[in-house]
């Protein structure tokens, strides 16, 4: 867990920044999000023209799957066939938002919990030492129970390998542990029943707890690893080498978060309780030595990044209690706004609840597309995603919360469209199914959750079964009416309704 440095401060600023998509308040957007990415999300994720049925003098209707089915058949489109923007403007309808059932359930802390990149396999991680392993396809059954190694504190983080052969996990030390998860065993204790080889990130070699890792994700290609850590610094591991091949002192605090941009490895996004996110190109530092830009726009230290994969977009939570979309184009060269000189309280996440006067200060130099509120960020790094390209264009940002709850915004609208509540304690990660409208989410009350869309109808074993969505009614081809969640589909956002589970049935 990261500490809250106390030379962090803030850039006050009295006026609104004027981003359109900023939310201005609890679930009240200021309009859509001007800019290049809502043109490409609504592409992901809309129907073709001719399939789109518009009311003179009225706004655009979204489609019903019946009339686009009916469509498809008439070969409307002239393809006979649905691409992938109709299959998501479909998919994307139906939130996960059904349940929770039970997957498991811990004495301990879970810490993270992530899909494979194929959705065959559930990992998750819990502060007491264990890895789980679960088969999705497989009916959820066990597939490898890890008793890590060395751990100190917690698991800070989990990664698969994109062949899924190899895991990979952190703790605060400098020493990642590399495990074969592919083999025949159900049970993997560390250097007892199976192998769990260190990779030394530390430079000198000064001892195992001298700095600890936040953040360790493989490269697309899986030859090597990013790693952020609480030395101010992210690092580069080269799995076939074994050995380190880069080590950037990144930012003035600890590194909370860092990724890949895209597929290529070329560039690498890094979040920091500096507050600062930076962009880094492998290609050109050795020869500058810098950042190739700076991001500002958080007043608070960064606790998780997410790439769209694209290596332009990327989100990033932070401990002001908000996300924020970015776009790569707009970083600057240097920092003009230094937060030491405008913070005016002392505040740590850890312990204390975020100062009401702080949520309404906005940076003077907010460089950010658009601001995403309604969570809570305290405690715990919590994390923050897109949804998947596959089923939903990319269309939701979705989030775990230290109210025990996940949050789901529409990107380019910015209305939080669904809040799953069912955890006693913050939920730390959450993680969308590649291909399945299903979340997972996993909280400090030791619970990993499936929610789910339409579901089985039973609501967990105990603990709050409500979830709150945005509603539109919509009409079919029938003639009947009937209630679909859709996600942030509405030009303006509805007011939330109040759902018992099991109520949202197609």
């Amino acid at each position: 867990m990261s500490k809250s440095r106390k030379d962090r401060g803030l850039c006050v600023d009295g006026s609104s920044s004027g981003r359109r998509g900023a939310i201005r308040g609890h679930n009240v957007p200021s309009g859509y999000l001007d800019h290049e990415i809502a043109q490409l999300t609504n592409l992901r994720s809309g129907p073709n023209d001719l399939l789109s049925r518009v009311v003179q003098g009225k706004l655009r209707l979204p489609i019903s799957p019946v009339k686009m089915l009916a469509a498809r058949e008439c070969n409307s489109s002239g393809r006979g066939r649905f691409s992938s923007a109709d299959n998501c403007h479909v998919s994307s309808r139906y939130l996960p938002v059904n349940g929770p059932r039970r997957i498991d359930t811990m004495t301990s802390c879970a810490y993270v919990s992530q899909f494979s990149a194929n959705g065959s396999l559930l990992v998750a991680g819990f502060q007491e030492s264990e890895i789980k392993i679960y088969n999705v396809d497989g009916g959820w059954k066990l597939q490898k129970d890890i008793l890590a190694r060395s751990l100190r504190w917690t698991i800070t983080d989990a990664s698969l390998s994109p062949d899924q052969h190899h895991l990979v996990y952190a703790s605060m030390s400098p020493v990642v542990h590399i495990v074969n998860v592919s083999s025949a065993a159900t049970e993997s204790h560390a250097n007892i029943t199976e192998i769990h080889e260190g990779l030394n990130f530390s430079i000198d070699d000064d001892g195992e707890y001298s700095f600890g890792i936040f953040s360790v994700k493989f490269s697309t290609d899986g030859r090597e690893l990013v790693a952020a850590s609480s030395d101010d610094s992210i690092y580069v591991y080269d799995l076939e080498a074994k050995r380190l091949t880069l080590s950037i002192p990144a930012h003035a605090s600890d590194v909370n978060a860092v990724c890949f941009a895209d597929e290529s490895g070329h560039l690498i996004y890094s979040g920091s309780d500096d507050n600062l996110c930076k962009v880094w190109d492998r290609r050109c530092f050795v020869a500058k030595g810098q950042a190739a830009g700076v991001l500002t726009g958080h007043i608070e230290g960064i606790t998780f990044i997410d790439s769209r994969g694209d290596g332009r977009y990327f989100i990033s939570n932070g401990k002001d209690q908000a996300i924020k979309l970015w776009d790569i184009r707009k970083m600057s060269s240097n920092v003009t706004c230094t937060s030491k000189s405008f913070r005016d309280y002392e505040w740590d996440y850890r312990w204390l609840e975020y100062p009401a006067h702080a949520k309404k200060l906005k940076h003077p130099n907010d460089l950010s597309l658009a601001t995403y509120k309604g969570h809570s960020v305290l405690r715990t790094l919590i994390r923050c995603y897109f949804s998947p390209a596959y089923s939903t264009g990319q269309k939701y940002i979705y989030t775990g919360s230290s109210d025990c709850s996940v949050y789901i915004y529409d990107l380019v609208s910015g209305a939080q469209v669904a809040k799953l509540d069912y955890h006693e304690d913050p939920v730390r990660d959450c993680s969308w199914h590649p291909f399945y409208p299903m979340i997972v989410s996993s909280s400090w009350d030791g619970a990993i959750a499936q929610w789910e869309f339409p579901g089985n109808g039973r609501g967990a074993a105990k603990g709050r079964e409500e979830v709150k969505v945005n509603l539109q009614q919509v009409t079919s081809d029938t003639n009947k009416d009937y209630t679909v969640p859709l996600g942030g589909l509405n030009p303006q956002p509805q007011p939330l309704v109040r759902v018992r589970v099991g109520d949202l049935q197609p």
